[in-house]
């Protein structure tokens, strides 16, 4: 089994053959998925998606993106729609000052939310971050000595000090196909550092297309590349990285479960 730990299933790019992108996921052997939130507005459209398939689970968040256009999002507002028993998640999260397509003085707020509502509902927290290693080095730090909540680096570029942080904190950290990427060996040092039982793997799709597919939308089948070139920086069998990152999945996300193993 090989699970898609961050896919983006709700796109506009797959509006046309969805079906047909899970039906090859499912013979690639990604058994399990976990569609991502980007904003609130979207929810119907992922749940839609996440109820008609018992080997897809789901997030409920807000992409700091658009932090700007959820000003008075609360925690209580994000716990009570993680009540649905196919939400195994809170993000997708955090703060992106490379794009800035919200403000920074927006970006935080809203995080801040998310990360209040992972420690209330003990739900992991799926950050992304971009070009803000320190600040969110800080607040998490900050955050997790008022309480614990679980933390979860997704689709891995920053340096190797806030990935360290995160690790001591007892977070995860998911690898995308940016490590099949020729110019990305600061990321492969950091995927061959990173202990064996804190690591998942993802696509992001439709974005970020491994190597071989460069070029391609990328899809949740594509993660067989991701998980190829995770076993050659690590030394072991194809066979062996998606058992230990199966398996890390399912500890991280306790709230997600291998339909197949349901009587």
């Amino acid at each position: 089994m090989i699970i898609d730990s961050h896919v983006n299933l709700h796109s506009d790019q797959y509006e046309n053959d969805l079906d047909d992108v899970i039906a090859a996921a499912q013979a690639a052997g990604v058994d399990i998925m976990l569609t991502i939130s980007d904003k609130l507005e979207s929810t119907p459209a992922i749940k839609k998606i996440a109820d008609a398939h018992d080997f897809i689970w789901r997030s409920i968040g807000v992409h700091p993106h658009y932090a700007k256009d959820h000003g008075d999002l609360t925690a209580a507002t994000l716990i009570d729609l993680a009540r649905d028993a196919k939400v195994v998640g809170i993000g997708e999260c955090g703060l992106d000052f490379y794009y800035e397509h919200s403000d920074r003085d927006a970006q935080f707020p809203v995080f801040k939310a998310h990360i209040d509502a992972a420690r209330e509902t003990g739900l992991p927290l799926i950050i992304h971050t971009r070009d803000a290693d320190d600040e969110t080095r800080k607040l998490l730090v900050r955050e997790h000595g008022k309480g614990a909540f679980t933390l979860l680096l997704h689709c891995y570029t920053g340096g190797p000090e806030l990935a360290e942080i995160v690790l001591g904190l007892g977070g995860y950290i998911s690898f995308s196909g940016i490590i099949t990427f020729k110019n990305a060996s600061d990321i492969r040092a950091i995927a061959e550092a990173t202990p064996l039982d804190r690591i998942i793997i993802e696509t992001d799709c439709p974005y970020l297309a491994p190597v071989p597919m460069r070029g391609r939308r990328n899809e949740p089948a594509f993660v067989v590349h991701v998980a190829e070139k995770l076993a050659e920086i690590k030394g072991m069998s194809i066979d062996e990285i998606a058992k230990v990152t199966t398996d890390n999945f399912f500890r991280l996300f306790s709230r997600a479960h291998d339909p197949r193993t349901e009587e």
